[in-house]
């Protein structure tokens, strides 16, 4: 489809050939007055003194009348009733002759009937039906009960385009949106989009009907708008949850949308949401197997169930050398500052292009900022942008702690900081070494936090996200597993896919309740046991960003996992000295507190879990009495966290502690 020239020649010209065609139209009704006799006053018929097929000859391109006609295949008599209906709106006599062939003033209209009188030697009766062109393509409508003797009225936005304004029907326009061209395309992006557009036009088998799929769709836009753009198109979006449910309604928008498509160079992208309703997924499905045009279809993953011929084009996100251009060009002057930070932001945030345009919109004019400012304040829009929505899979874990937080061994210590190197190094190592460029397998970095409760297992993955600046989120395994065949692989890969976008540090707590070791197939649920456990091993491969498992069962966890664990922490329970030292970092300077005697603390044989507890109950304790923190408040909280603990506080642990207060206590 070509857009219409767009010069005052054509313009001037088409007009013209409409007048003309007017004036033959009222000729005709002239002369049926005339053979009925109806005829008023002395008013003379008026022979057109243009010809105009002339006229359209004399154009390059068809005037608009004729390429309308010609689009909705009209029959010279549906042409004729088109004429005759935009007449009544556009020339003043024309009401006047119609009511002198209705034989009355008053019903100054056309109508079906009229004009079989006025054009008996072309009309056929099926003209007036649903089935014909002028009704099935909301050309006309008729006002009333009576197919032949209602009024005859030109719908607006038809009149409006033979009138040379090309505005969207006003029903439409609350349900699409424009789609604007990309400056500019990844090479993947623009390479799609010619394959798409090329389908389009080949006049074989033209496309009616394809599938982008991806998780960006901001990215399937572009490949959308970037196709229909070659093809001569402006690109339109609809979401599904927009379309009405209704037989009725649902009709009038596909019909309606048929006649756009065809009365102006334009194309439909149907954004179908994972989330649409079972009434919604049923109106998406109605519209894309009848709509009579091209159309193209984003969503997450493959719809099926979808009849129509169609193919299918797999959007992924783009590739780190084509996020780097993306970032220049959206950058500008700013990119020479920041092209040292590109690389570490590559690596960590997989954006696609509308997501980088707007990281790049909050930098760029910040030249009052300094370098590591501006990187900082880089850092943090795309980790704004990239934030994930994972919708009650898991919730996201505010990192305050930091390395001076943790008390664990100093072999503990070195390998929680490998794992930081790994994450920050990733685009040196993968990319301008040549490491990653064999495989995508293999390159999300995992590790398996293993302890006993309370040991320090979430703190460090806290550490971790503090000092990588990223997110981190807690998977509720309970929300993840399903007794339902599949659900469980289908929330796992939600998760991992809205996690990867900004390299979210995922931490599955007590995962040995996921990851259990596989094991012999005795009957069906084994085996779909064993496929999840086959599955997550696949999606936790592909992962770019660092998943955390923690489980206080190691023996627990299946081997292949092992294989795959990049870093394998044990966090062992502490000892006396490592005690002291949580017990001493358990109480902040600010807060009041008489003489503590922290080497005598740390005899509790409890994990930092339990030992924060006691401190944050003795501080509760203390603040009732009004009185600073002292010896016997926390005692009294240990001897409440050892009874939920089921244990038994003992003398060799409280001796040396205030023993008069001992002897009170029972």
């Amino acid at each position: 489809m070509t857009e219409l020239p767009d010069n005052e020649h054509w313009q001037a010209t088409s007009t013209q050939h409409l007048i003309a065609t007017l004036a033959a139209i009222r000729y005709a009704l002239q002369q049926s007055v005339t053979r009925l006799g109806r005829s008023v006053g002395s008013a003379e018929e008026v022979v057109p003194q243009q010809d105009a097929k002339e006229i359209a000859r004399s154009l390059p391109e068809p005037p608009v009348l004729e390429r309308i006609a010609t689009r909705f295949s009209l029959t010279e008599f549906e042409r004729n009733v088109l004429v005759l209906c935009a007449g009544i709106e556009l020339e003043p006599d024309f009401g006047r002759l119609c009511g002198q062939i209705n034989g009355s003033a008053t019903s100054n209209w056309p109508t079906f009937s009229l004009s079989f009188t006025v054009f008996p030697e072309i009309a056929y009766w099926s003209a007036a039906t649903g089935y014909g062109a002028l009704m099935r393509w909301r050309l006309v409508h008729v006002e009333g009960k009576s197919a032949t003797r209602s009024k005859l009225r030109i719908e607006e936005r038809v009149l409006n385009e033979l009138k040379g304004v090309s505005v969207m029907d006003g029903h439409l326009a609350r349900l699409v949106s424009s789609v604007p061209t990309p400056e500019m395309l990844p090479e993947s992006f623009a390479f799609l989009a010619h394959q798409l557009a090329a389908a389009w036009g080949e006049a074989t088998s033209p496309l009616q009907f394809a599938q982008l799929c991806g998780d960006d769709a901001s990215a399937l836009r572009a490949v959308a708008a970037q196709a229909a753009s070659n093809h001569g198109r402006k690109l339109y979006t609809l979401a599904t949850n927009l379309l009405p449910t209704g037989a009725e309604e649902l009709e009038t928008v596909i019909r309606l949308w048929e006649r756009e498509a065809m009365l102006a160079p334009m194309a439909l992208l149907l954004e179908w949401d994972d989330k649409t309703d079972a009434a919604h997924s049923a109106a998406a499905t109605r519209f894309v197997e009848e709509l009579g045009v091209p159309l193209l279809v984003a969503s997450r993953e493959r719809r099926h169930g979808l009849h129509k011929q169609h193919m299918v084009f797999d959007v992924k996100r783009p590739a780190p050398r084509e996020q780097h251009a993306l970032w220049q060009h959206a950058l500008g002057a700013a990119y020479e500052r920041l092209e040292p930070a590109i690389d570490r932001v590559v690596a960590q945030f997989d954006l696609g292009t509308q997501a980088i345009a707007a990281s790049a919109a909050v930098v760029k004019h910040r030249s009052e900022l300094s370098d590591a400012e501006l990187e900082q304040a880089l850092w943090d829009a795309c980790r704004s942008q990239s934030r994930p929505q994972l919708d009650g899979l898991a919730k996201p874990i505010m990192a305050h702690a930091g390395w001076d937080d943790l008390v664990l061994p100093a072999a503990q210590q070195q390998v929680l900081r490998d794992i930081a190197a790994h994450v920050n190094q990733r685009a040196q190592v993968y990319w301008r070494w040549g490491l990653g460029s064999r495989s995508n397998r293999g390159l999300g970095i995992t590790a398996l936090f293993a302890g006993p409760s309370g040991t320090g297992k979430t703190m460090a993955a806290e550490v971790l996200a503090r000092e990588l600046r990223v997110d981190l989120y807690r998977v509720d395994i309970s929300q993840v597993a399903s007794k339902y065949i599949g659900e469980t692989e289908k929330n796992l890969n939600q998760i991992f896919t809205a996690a990867e976008a900004g390299g979210a540090i995922l931490l599955f707590d007590e995962a040995d309740a996921l990851f259990g070791k596989r094991g012999e197939v005795k009957d069906s649920n084994d085996r779909y046991a064993n496929m999840e456990v086959s599955y997550l091993l696949q999606r936790m491969e592909a992962y770019p960003g660092l998943a955390i498992l923690t489980t206080n069962l190691k023996q627990s966890i299946d081997h292949a996992f092992l294989r795959r664990i990049r870093f394998v922490v044990q966090f062992p329970f502490p000892d006396a000295v490592q005690r002291t030292n949580i017990w001493r970092r358990s109480f902040p300077a600010s807060m009041p507190a008489e003489e503590l005697l922290h080497e005598r603390l740390g005899r509790l044989n409890v994990a930092g879990g339990n030992i924060r507890n006691v401190a944050l109950n003795a501080a509760f304790i203390a603040a009732d009495e009004g009185t600073p923190v002292a010896m016997r408040h926390i005692l009294r909280a240990a001897q409440s966290e050892y009874a939920k603990l089921e244990k038994t506080l003992t003398d060799a642990e409280t001796a040396g502690w205030v023993e008069e207060e001992l002897a009170c206590l029972p």
